[in-house]
């Protein structure tokens, strides 16, 4: 690429170059590549030609500026959600149609500060550049270039950039026109804001990019446009319900309601009562006549969450209210017809409890038309810090700061650690360590640091837990021999029966401390031997 050098130092980019530049990206949009590989090669170029640190592409989602690739910031950034009301840079972005420079003592705080790479400290953005993209007239999204270097971007053209923006739109609507193509996205998006509007509070967004992640979202599409029963298994805390919303959220019932009930949470007297309904006077307390989950639900899914405990006695009503689909509520007579999707889920092995004789198997066989397991936090790679980067964006928000960013060592203490508690236990993790780090200082910092230290995990021993319960363990136990189920048996063991003591075996206070559900707590003490 050749390149004119003013007066000042400054290198200018020439219409040569750009017309290189674009010629390459004319010729990818004839090629079969990913959307992902498209944007990736579109910021490596807007890099090059405006010599820039760090770029980014992001999508308008609502009142979300969503990252879908970056070239120069930290891997978290791909999983971070913008609220543009939190960032008067994208305001201000979004309210022209054309490139936007902000100067270098801009009192406008930016969105990047803190998170370019490979720069140690707080060094924050200097040189911003900001587009909007527009596709078929509407507002897309944004791109950006951030530079460190305060007069970076003195000698850029500002027609010669609205020249590679044109183009940058033509690359986005391509890859846009595919993936519609391909997936039927379009489809998908209506029916997910139809459940939305339908059952109220957004949800959540399942995020990552790794193989497992990849694998996981393709058998949720392929199930979802169907009735088929299924049976979500995985460890708690890595998502079994956003899995069951997205289901939902993909099918044809997705403007009719989604009715949760966790089975482990009511006592067994009345989980039938939940279910089923009962008439007026069907036993004491019954003063008048209540619809049940089923009832509720009728048009749309049912979750049955932790279906493994439901009482063997309600077992047998389930499977044959499942098998005739005629529904009775307690004390009543009279039998009706209810049309719902049925999705269960459950953090045990449930044909295990078959043969132990406390699930039943027929009911087994109907539950698990569609089996599908999520896959544990510890086998999705570098998810971690996408999920991080969502969980620290919220937290910003949450404490009002402009940005929190993880450390290098945090990163790798994260990617190493073992995660026990899954994605669960990274979120309340990452608000902990927030909350914990920001009291230490006596000003408010305008770019929170998250070390390993923070977030209490050892990089050089990362399978102890935060509260380093696993040193309660015996000198010998690391090195012991076994296979990985014991080690992680004895892991949960050494996990608990430090919290434990550390709370005086309240289990109240246990079950806050580890981030569990009480009722799970319960449980898996007891399968451990501790109760």
């Amino acid at each position: 690429m050749t390149r004119v050098e003013s007066t000042t130092g400054a290198v200018t980019l020439t219409a040569t170059d750009l017309l290189d530049a674009l010629l390459r990206l004319v010729q990818d949009l004839s090629r079969d590549l990913s959307g992902s590989e498209r944007y990736r090669r579109l910021l490596t170029t807007l890099r090059e030609l405006f010599s820039g640190d760090a770029a980014a592409l992001l999508r308008l989602d609502g009142d979300m500026l969503v990252p879908l690739a970056i070239d120069g910031l930290t891997s978290d950034t791909l999983g971070r959600r913008f609220r543009v009301g939190d960032h008067p840079r994208f305001l201000a972005l979004l309210a022209r149609r054309e490139p936007t420079r902000f100067p270098a003592d801009s009192g406008l705080p930016d969105p990047y500060d803190g998170l370019v790479e490979g720069v140690s400290g707080d060094l924050e953005v200097h040189d911003c550049l900001g587009c909007p993209l527009y596709i078929n007239g509407r507002p897309w999204g944004l791109l950006t270039l951030d530079a460190l270097d305060p007069e970076r971007f003195d000698s850029v053209d500002m027609s010669l950039l609205q020249a590679f923006l044109s183009l940058a739109a033509a690359t986005v609507s391509v890859a846009e026109r595919i993936d519609t193509l391909a997936r039927n996205t379009e489809e998908e998006r209506q029916r997910a804001e139809a459940y939305r509007q339908a059952t109220g509070p957004r949800v959540r967004e399942i995020i990552g990019s790794s193989t497992a992640h990849r694998q996981l979202l393709d058998e949720i599409r392929t199930v979802a446009n169907s009735d088929l029963t299924v049976l979500i298994t995985g460890e708690t805390g890595v998502g079994k319900e956003l899995v069951a919303n997205a289901i939902h959220a993909g099918s044809p019932r997705a403007d009719k309601a989604l009715i949760s009930l966790n089975c482990a949470a009511l006592p067994d007297t009345l989980v039938e009562s939940e279910l089923f309904g009962h008439v007026r006077g069907a036993f004491s307390g019954a003063s008048s006549d209540r619809r049940g989950k089923f009832e509720l639900a009728d048009g749309g899914t049912l979750l049955l969450d932790e279906v493994g405990e439901l009482p063997l006695g309600v077992q047998a009503k389930l499977l044959r209210m499942l098998q005739n689909g005629q529904l009775q509520r307690i004390g009543s007579d009279s039998e009706h017809k209810v049309d719902v999707r049925l999705i269960a889920a459950t953090n045990r092995d449930l044909a295990e409890e078959v043969r132990s004789g406390r699930f039943r198997a027929d009911l087994y066989h109907r539950l698990s038309v569609y089996p599908l397991r999520v896959p544990p936090l510890r086998e999705r790679g570098r998810d971690v810090l996408l999920l991080a980067g969502f969980f620290l964006e919220e937290n910003r928000a949450r404490l009002g700061l402009l940005s929190i960013r993880l450390a290098t060592d945090a990163q790798s203490a994260l990617l190493s650690y073992h995660w026990p508690g899954n994605v669960r236990e990274l979120e309340h993790m990452i608000g902990r360590s927030a909350f914990k780090a920001l009291s230490r200082h006596r000003e408010r910092p305008r770019i929170l640091t998250l070390t390993a230290l923070d977030l209490g995990i050892s990089t050089t021993h990362a399978s102890v837990a935060p509260q380093r319960a696993a040193n309660q363990a015996g000198p010998d136990d690391a090195d012991a021999p076994g296979d990985f189920r014991s080690s992680v048996i004895a892991f949960e063991r050494s996990l608990v029966s430090g919290a434990m003591e550390r709370h005086d075996n309240n289990w109240a206070a246990v079950a806050r401390a580890l981030g569990m559900d009480r009722a799970n707590l319960n449980r898996l003490a007891k399968r451990l031997g501790l109760k």
